[in-house]
């Protein structure tokens, strides 16, 4: 059976679609609860300007708060749904960093990293000062 090279083309832009898919932060992931263990929220990854942001699109029945009550700035008192509560991350080598992240059960901002642990677990990191001291969190990302 002959191969057409038009069909061979299209398998191979179609894998390389699905690989550079695999290779972004875009989507939306679920975020966990870090003492309960229990879904907690959706976070929509989205570029803007060449950097990129994080906003809530859904609360889930683990989260403790739906205002961001003691956020800094224009975050003050705002609903949580649609609000970024992270942003300005730039890539960098192989993952995005020199953005920041806010807590919004606390209203604290750290700086912040996000990574690619495989194509559905998003690594972030909140750190004061440098990256050495902080914390990650585990994202998973939500299948449509």
């Amino acid at each position: 059976m002959k191969r057409h090279p038009v069909f061979i083309a299209l398998l191979f832009m179609l894998f390389a679609l699905g690989v550079s898919a695999q290779s972004t932060p875009i989507g939306v992931w679920k975020t966990i609860d870090d003492k309960t263990g229990e879904p907690k929220s959706h976070i929509q990854i989205y570029e803007k300007n060449g950097m990129f942001y994080g906003k809530i699109i859904k609360l889930l029945p683990a989260a403790t708060t739906d205002i961001c009550i003691n956020c800094p700035g224009d975050k003050k008192d705002k609903s949580l749904i649609g609000l970024d509560i992270l942003w300005d991350l730039k890539p960098y080598k192989d993952y995005w960093s020199y953005g920041h992240i806010v807590d919004p059960a606390n209203g604290k901002v750290y700086k912040s990293s996000i990574w690619l642990d495989g194509p559905d677990k998003l690594m972030v990191r909140g750190y004061i000062g440098f990256s050495l001291i902080g914390r990650n969190q585990t994202w998973h990302r939500v299948k449509e």
